[in-house]
């Protein structure tokens, strides 16, 4: 695999390591900034709207440029971004700061992808998504619980400044390491035609699958450390371990799914969605037990993570004429359903729901999202064999 991937890889790293951050540190965070915890969790919500919204609106603007050129502006806003985090003095400008961070998260994600797969040829494009994808795995190994340990070590602002330290590492690693292009590798599409391509069902209706999953993961991950704190009984400075071990299976999770990706996608696909919704439902019956609710922290992370891949490729492969636009759409996806997820679980919360609740939207979610993965192949084979 080209050296550059694994560059892109740090990248995605620093910056899923932003995304995940807040869930680890919430519960200090909402007591520093005197809010309620799914006050705090709307700094999650905000994050997903502004990558949902700035990303597709900034990589239409920034089209003339290479995605060189836009990776390495999106990386440094990103980490200004988290150094203003770092010092916002009240819970209204770590707001707008998490918004301009979620701006170069979402150009960062439109560009990278289209960089990856122009890195490696067609038949291993699979396996490169899966290692940059894999950045954002290792965050959620890593970022999660190293953030949350960070915060309880030395304070919630500190765990910022680790991000920003990333991100700055990040761009000089892209700068040395991701070849530039010639004027002539991204040639520009009109955006009606770019438009037009997104129109195919295997893109829009991948784009609701990840949607779909994304709010029940977000439901439940957004609120998971009040949850194993006060209803799985896990000592405070223990919650990093648990989190550590969801990062493992996600890790598994996410290079499994770029081997599948490779292999038979859309069969693996619905059979991991049915797995996950599945876990959720095991979760309902172990969250009471420290040991159990580890091994399905570590399985629900596994299958929670497996989808991306074979997805993500999809609609690359299916958007070819506009593969920019498409690339940050996947982000905007992502993001909708992490926005949609923290809200619900806030709403929930806020009306009377209890945290042992949560993972219901999983159970219900994973299947609705199967169904629509199975009706969209349907639809591909179908379409083959009229062709045919």
């Amino acid at each position: 695999m080209p050296l550059a991937i694994y560059a892109m890889a740090l990248a995605a790293f620093a910056i899923g390591s932003a995304e995940f951050i807040v869930s680890g540190i919430l519960p200090p965070l909402a007591t520093d900034l005197a809010v309620s915890i799914p006050a705090a969790g709307m700094l999650v919500t905000v994050y997903a709207i502004g990558v949902a919204i700035g990303g597709p609106v900034l990589t239409v603007m920034a089209a003339r440029y290479s995605p060189r050129s836009i990776i390495i502006a999106a990386l440094i806003l990103f980490a200004l971004a988290q150094v203003l985090c770092a010092v916002a003095p009240g819970y209204q400008l770590l707001l707008v700061a998490r918004l301009i961070a979620a701006c170069g998260h979402g150009v960062f994600f439109g560009a990278g992808n289209v960089v990856v797969a122009r890195l490696v040829p067609l038949e291993r494009r699979g396996s490169a998504f899966a290692l940059f994808i894999g950045g954002i795995t290792v965050a959620n190994l890593l970022g999660l619980p190293g953030g949350a340990a960070i915060g309880n070590a030395f304070g919630w602002r500190a765990a910022f400044v680790a991000v920003a330290v990333l991100g700055a590492i990040a761009t000089i690693v892209i700068l040395t390491r991701v070849p530039r292009e010639s004027p002539d590798a991204h040639p520009r599409t009109s955006l009606r035609n770019q438009l037009q391509a997104l129109r195919h069902q295997e893109v829009f209706l991948s784009f609701l699958t990840i949607i779909i999953i994304m709010t029940a993961i977000l439901t439940f991950g957004t609120y998971q450390v009040p949850l194993l704190m006060e209803v799985t009984g896990v000592q405070q400075d223990l919650v990093p371990l648990y989190l550590l071990l969801g990062g493992v299976g996600s890790v598994i999770g996410i290079y499994s799914g770029g081997r599948l990706a490779d292999w038979r996608p859309m069969p693996s696909l619905i059979a991991v969605l049915l797995l996950l919704s599945l876990s959720f439902g095991a979760m309902l019956f172990t969250m009471h037990h420290p040991l159990l609710m580890a091994i399905n922290l570590l399985l629900g992370n596994l299958f929670g993570f497996a989808f991306s891949t074979p997805l993500q490729l999809r609609i690359m492969q299916a958007a070819r004429a506009a593969p920019n636009l498409a690339s940050s759409l996947i982000s905007t996806s992502f993001n909708i359903g992490i926005a949609s997820g923290a809200t619900l679980g806030a709403l929930l919360l806020s009306s009377g729901f209890r945290y042992e609740h949560l993972p219901w939207v999983g159970v219900f979610s994973g299947v609705a999202a199967a169904m629509v993965a199975a009706f969209s192949w349907g639809l591909e084979r179908r379409h083959h064999r009229l062709a045919a």
